[in-house]
């Protein structure tokens, strides 16, 4: 059956989360079956729940076509509703369309409320009609020949479409639908760059000597915790590694701010590197100001290491990557705030923040999201490298602009000459804003002939750590959406850009 595009089921199966017994702090949990079962046909689906997706959804219905947002649990806004409003908006005069649209309602381009960010999203997809599916996990992809013809939840219910989306930070619809992908670094060599790949560098990175053993100059005692013993590999070399994810908290300190809460699985030795660190009084690596709280210095909220297995993961690995990050990150607020080894100065800076009152209120103040700054990444006929950053190579079917440094957080913290060091951090500025390719957002025709893909781009590693910045998949999405409106208009699965 067609199932009309009204508001009546905006909030649709959303209420699983909330269920009795269920934790407040979760990435995959159990939802009940849809009974029964339905099937919804629509002119455009978009699945993933990230701005790219969101404003992809928003421009298809602007565009006079049926388009319906399936998302995996039951938020919509990604990380810009997730506690990242330090908005990284590189070059201003960059950011146009529905991107600005977005800033301008929210009312800040920079260090807005999360929970005014999720509204203004959702007040968007309900002014254009847009329906969201919240709590929808997809099980399996459906094609005939290079078309897909349905995507199927895990809850039995299905979406028949025209044309479809991934906009998920992973990933997952396009490798279901038989694209290629790459997860890691490519190594240097492969497309002739230089920011590829193993990158020892000084960002982000222990700035005061630190032994890594547990028995200091001694290597028989073993590592430290958060060390890898593994070869770090040569400075260009390709590796499998990721960047590191965290959460973005949201700090306050006024009055009524939530305590920093302790994980039940507290873990003291995961902070004895940092406890070595700090009593070599370095800068504080960590960042106390009101709002968004990234990571900061050599030993602080990424978890460096920890999310090797998230892009090719299924649900279930997921969830234990998911609640290892909760675990090290409050744990990490709980050492600061509280062990009796931490220098009492430092102990009182902390806890004079907390997290936000009203902010992220189902999960105690914490984000839901987990900042995924990088899963699988398409390869189709327009791999995006370091050379469209830098301006030395321009593409000539631009869909918009990006213009944000190539920026990599650390991928490995090993052992370099008997002390600690942090590898894969890179922080190098574009010259100026470059072109995103319409071929960088389109699969290869032969494996995918329907799909768009605004948010897991075709891009090697290093570019795509340009081109990952939220207003940017915002712009991405509203091409996706206006490409796929074209292409309906004129009967095609995909076209060409011209």
């Amino acid at each position: 059956m067609r199932i009309a595009t009204s508001l009546s089921i905006l909030l649709f199966a959303s209420n699983a989360f909330a269920q009795e017994g269920a934790p407040a702090l979760r990435h995959y949990y159990p939802v009940p079956a849809s009974s029964p079962p339905k099937t919804v046909e629509t002119d455009v689906c978009v699945y993933g729940g990230t701005p790219g997706g969101v404003m992809m959804a928003i421009q298809a219905k602007r565009m006079g076509k049926s388009a319906v947002l399936v998302v995996f649990r039951k938020h919509v806004g990604g990380m810009t509703s997730g506690g990242l409003s330090a908005v990284d908006l590189g070059r201003g005069d960059s950011i146009g369309g529905m991107a600005k649209e977005f800033l301008t309602r929210v009312g800040k381009t920079r260090g807005f409320l999360p929970s005014k960010a999720e509204e203004t999203f959702r007040d968007m997809l309900k002014e254009a009609g847009v329906p969201v599916y919240f709590e929808h996990r997809l099980k399996d992809v459906t094609k005939e020949g290079s078309k897909i013809t349905a995507i199927t939840m895990e809850n039995g219910n299905v979406f028949k479409a025209k044309i479809y989306a991934d906009a998920t930070y992973e990933g997952d619809l396009f490798a279901k639908a038989g694209v290629s992908f790459h997860v890691g670094r490519e190594a240097n060599a492969v497309y002739k760059e230089t920011l590829n790949g193993v990158q020892f560098r000084d960002q982000h990175q222990f700035v005061k000597p630190v032994d890594p053993f547990k028995i200091p100059g001694d290597p028989k005692s073993g590592l430290l915790w958060g060390i890898s013993a593994d070869d770090s590999g040569k400075q260009g070399d390709g590796d499998k590694k990721l960047q590191t994810y965290n959460f973005r908290m949201f700090f306050s300190n006024a009055p009524d701010r939530l305590p920093f809460p302790k994980p039940k699985s507290y873990d003291r030795d995961k902070y004895l590197l940092l406890l070595r660190y700090i009593k070599l009084n370095p800068p504080i690596p960590l960042q106390l100001h009101v709002g968004d709280s990234n990571n900061q210095g050599g030993f602080s909220t990424d978890h460096i290491g920890a999310n090797y297995a998230w892009p090719e993961g299924d649900y279930a690995t997921r969830e234990k990557i998911f609640q290892d990050h909760v675990d090290y990150q409050q744990g990490l607020m709980w050492f600061w705030a509280n062990d009796p080894e931490v220098p009492a100065a430092l102990q009182a800076k902390v806890k004079a923040w907390g997290l936000t009152k009203g902010e992220f209120p189902e999960t105690g103040g914490w984000p839901h999201e987990l900042y995924v700054r990088e899963g699988r990444r398409m390869i189709s006929d327009y791999v995006m490298t370091e050379h469209e950053c830098k301006s030395a190579k321009v593409a000539e079917d631009s869909v918009g602009l990006a213009s944000y440094n190539m920026d990599s957080h650390n991928c490995q913290r090993v052992v370099i000459k008997g002390l600690v060091r942090n590898e894969g951090d890179v922080q190098v500025g574009c010259p100026k804003p470059y072109p995103v390719s319409y071929r960088s957002i389109v699969p290869k025709e032969a494996e995918c002939a329907n799909l768009f893909v605004p948010v897991c781009l075709s891009s090697t590693h290093i570019a795509y750590g340009s081109i990952r910045m939220e207003p940017v998949f915002m712009i991405l999405g509203q091409a996706s959406g206006t490409a796929a409106s074209m292409a309906i208009d004129k009967g095609l699965s995909a076209i060409p850009f011209v």
